[in-house]
């Protein structure tokens, strides 16, 4: 919740800005966690992090069973890799946290907010890329745990592990940590990617969330001190969020006058015995796309040694538990027992032999997941709509459904029940399709010259399918 301003709605053709206005703050931020529930229509709504997206298969089989006994059966995959569980009773706090800490998924109770941790979903996968970001997450994610000023950032804080493809530079964190061919990486203190232009645009849950900025400072550090240079970044922006007294959440957020400088890291991070130089040109590694910034391709993954990887898409960023299984067992008797969790609503499965992959990609097909390029639902995401969502005008869920049909390809497409947008693509073009409660109002965002057009949910199908031919 915003404590001196209000959410700026998204308008039809409003540019995205380079930073947010002026932001003042009186309060910490309201985003869930695992162990503090968010009030939804369905019930209480539970929000685990899983740092780069992994799971075991043992720690999956404890979520969907707390899915299955605790909420509504379902689980839904954020645009940060993590999971939500959703229909829970308000008073299951407890005991979800005991299910979680027996699984390793709680390692700091203080902390489990603060480990926004997106990495690279294919490094190591597909000979494209350097280091391992996969070392880099679970250091981080230690260091994060260990000290104890961490735990005053936000819920909404988020750190991306970067391993040159790419694709999490792309995404505007707060804190960026991109591989490079040679012993060095580059930190990076904000985003370059474009910006939901709502100072807080909510996530599907309906709970606010803003990402995104402009980049305040970049520095070439050691690639094996990367992970520390990482968490003295973020005590930068604690201490510069201090001096501006605007106790604002996101480092885009502070006003320029107290932006994290490449100067005053360089000092903090001397002192704490990591070495740094200016970045310069290597502060832009990594491309901003225009089409899903650098999203996974889905299917069947050959990589460079013979083996393979199965990468699948949750249609509207939801499973089943009996989905969710599944993966979770291909994963444990067919590949590494590792399951990797995607920014784009997508699960990854490395380590399945060649020969082995289509038949498992099969079983994935259909069990209801998304595994074709050509599927209607690949592209295509959905806030909670009604009924879980108090604030929607609409079952946007259903009416993407219906309206699924028959639209393969093109640009994203993203359903909101509200002007909030929740969960919308941060990044690129992509179709906007809002809910005005008797019908929607059709948009492609990225392109502001092109006017919106208001049809009704009977038509959406056919306007959606014309604009995500939009070039």
């Amino acid at each position: 919740m915003l404590a001196a301003m209000p959410p700026t709605p998204l308008s039809a053709d409003a540019p995205y800005p380079a930073r947010l206005p002026a932001v003042s703050r009186d309060r910490g931020d309201a985003c869930p966690g695992a162990l503090r529930l968010h009030a939804a229509d369905d019930g209480a709504l539970a929000r685990i992090r899983l740092p780069a997206g992994l799971l075991t298969s043992h720690q999956a089989e404890v979520l969907a069973l707390a899915a299955e006994e605790l909420g509504d059966g379902r689980l839904d995959l954020t645009s940060r890799g993590n999971v939500q569980l959703r229909g829970l009773p308000a008073d299951c706090g407890a005991g979800l946290g005991d299910r979680l800490r027996a699984a390793g998924l709680l390692p700091s109770d203080r902390h489990e907010r603060a480990r926004n941790i997106v990495a690279s979903p294919l490094a190591g996968l597909d000979g494209h890329g350097y280091g391992q970001v996969r070392d880099w997450a679970r250091e981080l994610d230690g260091l994060l745990c260990a000290e104890s000023d961490t735990v005053h950032l936000s819920g909404r804080f988020l750190f991306a592990l970067d391993d040159g493809r790419g694709d999490m530079s792309a995404l505007g964190a707060d804190v960026t940590l991109i591989a490079t061919p040679g012993p060095q990486a580059v930190l990076r203190v904000g985003g370059v990617a474009a910006a939901p232009e709502t100072a807080g645009a909510p996530v599907a849950s309906g709970v606010p969330e803003d990402r995104d900025g402009t980049p305040e400072c970049a520095l070439l550090v050691p690639a094996e001190e990367g992970p520390r240079a990482a968490v003295l970044a973020a005590l930068e922006f604690l201490a510069a969020v201090r001096e501006s007294g605007t106790g604002v959440w996101r480092v885009r957020e502070l006003p320029p006058r107290h932006a994290v400088s490449a100067r005053r890291l360089a000092g903090r991070l001397a002192e704490a015995g990591v070495p740094a130089a200016p970045a310069g040109s290597a502060a832009g590694a990594g491309p901003t796309p225009v089409r899903p910034a650098g999203a996974p391709a889905i299917g069947l993954l050959e990589g460079p040694d013979g083996g393979c990887a199965l990468s699948a898409l949750a249609p509207l960023g939801r499973l089943t538990s009996a989905q969710w299984r599944l993966l979770a067992r291909t994963a444990a008797r067919h590949g590494t027992d590792e399951l990797r969790m995607t920014p784009w609503r997508g699960v990854v499965l490395p380590g399945l032999a060649r020969g082995d992959g289509r038949a498992r990609l099969a079983e994935l097909a259909a069990a209801g997941l998304v595994v074709d390029a050509g599927s209607p639902w690949h592209g295509v995401s959905a806030c909670t709509g009604r009924p879980g969502c108090a604030k929607s005008l609409s079952d946007v869920r259903a009416d993407a459904a219906r309206a699924g049909r028959g639209t393969p390809g093109g640009l994203p497409v993203h359903w909101s029940g509200c002007e909030r947008r929740c969960g919308h693509p941060g990044t690129g073009h992509w179709v906007d399709v809002l809910s005005e409660g008797d019908g929607y109002r059709i948009s492609v965002r990225g392109e502001p010259a092109r006017p919106a057009q208001v049809v009704t949910a009977e038509q959406a199908a056919d306007a959606v399918a014309a604009a995500r031919g939009t070039t």
